[in-house]
């Protein structure tokens, strides 16, 4: 015979096991693969926080997130609405990849929106600051011209690794 108590503990073990296993097979874009439809895509992750227009009809989301913002994927689409392509940005060889003179659009359309803005007002500079993983606390920034153009780019000391004792 068995008590309501262990049939609870059952049941609760069941439930947990179930929430841990669902966790597990939660839609990440590392995990999603080539061809998967557009819909599946939007249905498991959500909508996209952004979305661009490539040639010939295509699409790329951009899916932003991660712990303090460290992670941007880019998925991108065919006309069809099938994956093609699948890729988390915010590392060091695509931030190398930006170079003076680009447009904000380009920009955008290879890093994503960054996780902070600036103005610097009299130099007439605004700052996008992009948080990534990396062995040390730095972000990479880059400096963008009234025009909306490229002016520089480099990493800095992220200030959300800074001290917050007393006086700061």
């Amino acid at each position: 015979m068995t008590s309501i108590f262990s049939r609870q503990c059952s049941s609760l073990s069941i439930i947990a096991a179930a929430c841990v296993l669902s966790a597990c097979a939660s839609v990440t874009p590392s995990r999603l693969t080539a061809g998967t439809p557009m819909t599946d895509v939007v249905r498991g992750l959500g909508p996209a926080a952004f979305e661009y227009a490539l040639p010939d009809a295509a699409k790329r989301l951009e899916y932003a997130g991660g712990t303090y913002g460290k992670h941007t994927w880019m998925l991108d689409f065919n006309a069809a609405g099938n994956l093609t392509r699948s890729t988390q940005v915010l590392t060091e060889g695509r931030f190398n990849q930006v170079l003076a003179g680009m447009s904000q659009d380009e920009v955008l359309l290879r890093l994503g929106h960054p996780s902070e803005q600036s103005v610097i007002a009299f130099q007439k500079q605004t700052v996008w600051s992009y948080r990534f993983e990396g062995p040390f606390c730095v972000w990479f920034q880059v400096g963008l011209n009234a025009a909306g153009r490229v002016m520089d780019t480099g990493y800095l000391p992220d200030p959300m690794c800074e001290p917050q004792g007393f006086g700061n």
